[in-house]
């Protein structure tokens, strides 16, 4: 079976998106749309398919089975929605860029017109889909850390636009939350402090803490104001039987287990070669297919768009409390 497939939003991410559609066996691409013409001519001069400017439009003509949402908008999750719930009443499943709305309620309508349809709808979490994450999650379903203490989560790029005083906290960090929240399960408390680099006016670099309900505690530190290094991501999880070290998700993993010297470290090439930022796209937009193919159900998606509201309003909550300087509950 292959699923038919359009990407709404044709800028960077949605030309991505449809690259890779058309390179998965998985899938075939019928359309693109953007409300800008020249991005969306050029995309489908490029790929060979149709161009739409409306998104309504090219839902009644192409009938896609499956329907990338990779606009942005302000705080880069504001243009969302419409074509969100638009693709979602055209009865498509959804794979939508993170964050899956800057707007916590919009968000909210959004996951619940996906139950209410009983369609796969996915958010492009890609840090968690990489062959180290995976391997780091079998480590922790096995017991190998035993019982579960803390997580430090730390990331870094520099990004010198200014957008909203939370830009940088709302657009970089679910992926983050995400990848604590895969490893740790659900926050219940969030504290953050956050300061403004030199020049910027946004809130450019945070700290903050979690308590997940699971006794779990974490920290996580990230910032818009760092060049990437090497790693520009890195993940610590410990228990009373080990740590692991996870760097930039797909890079290297590292296990320390609890009184014995020896670690063991697993590289890129064991790996299969992931090489590369791309991949993780590659990798989360073909699960998501198969997951659709083999009739995986809604609630049971990897990387679900209730799993992005998630990390929102852990975000949402770490926001308040950088305002009000109190520990805020979920």
């Amino acid at each position: 079976m292959t699923l038919r497939t359009a990407v709404i939003g044709m800028g960077p991410i949605g030309n991505r998106h449809a690259k890779l559609y058309r390179e998965d066996e998985l899938a075939e691409l019928v359309g693109v749309c953007d409300i800008i013409h020249e991005r969306a001519d050029a995309a489908a001069a490029r790929l060979g398919v149709p161009a739409y400017y409306d998104a309504e439009v090219m839902l009644s003509d192409l009938t896609p089975d499956v329907v990338s949402v990779a606009t942005a908008g302000y705080e880069n999750g504001s243009d969302h929605y419409q074509p969100t719930m638009q693709a979602l009443e055209a009865r498509c499943h959804v794979l939508g860029e993170k964050p899956i709305s800057n707007d916590i309620r919009q968000a909210e309508k959004m996951v619940a017109k996906g139950v209410e349809l009983d369609l796969c709808y996915g958010i492009n979490l890609n840090h968690r889909f990489t062959p180290a994450a995976r391997l780091a999650k079998s480590l922790l379903d096995e017991g190998k850390l035993g019982d579960l203490l803390f997580v430090n989560m730390a990331m870094w790029i520099m990004n010198p636009a200014e957008s909203s005083p939370y830009f940088h906290i709302k657009s970089l960090h679910p992926h983050t939350v995400d990848v604590m929240r895969y490893f740790c399960g659900d926050i219940e408390a969030a504290h953050c402090f956050a300061t403004k680099a030199p020049g910027r006016q946004i809130w450019s670099t945070a700290q903050f803490s979690f308590r997940f309900r699971n006794g779990v505690v974490g920290s996580l530190t990230g910032s818009y104001d760092i060049e990437r290094g090497h790693p520009m991501e890195r993940c610590e999880v410990a228990g009373t039987g080990g740590r692991f070290v996870l760097d930039d998700m797909w890079r290297e993993l590292t296990l320390y287990p609890a009184g014995d010297l020896q670690k063991t470290v697993y590289t890129d090439p064991l790996f299969g070669g992931f090489h590369n930022f791309e991949n993780t796209f590659r990798e989360r937009i073909h699960c998501f297919l198969r997951q659709v193919t083999d009739g995986v159900a809604p609630e049971e998606i990897d990387g679900s768009a209730a799993e992005g509201l998630a990390a929102q309003n852990a975000l949402a909550a770490a926001i308040e409390s950088l305002e009000t300087e109190r520990v805020i509950y979920l």
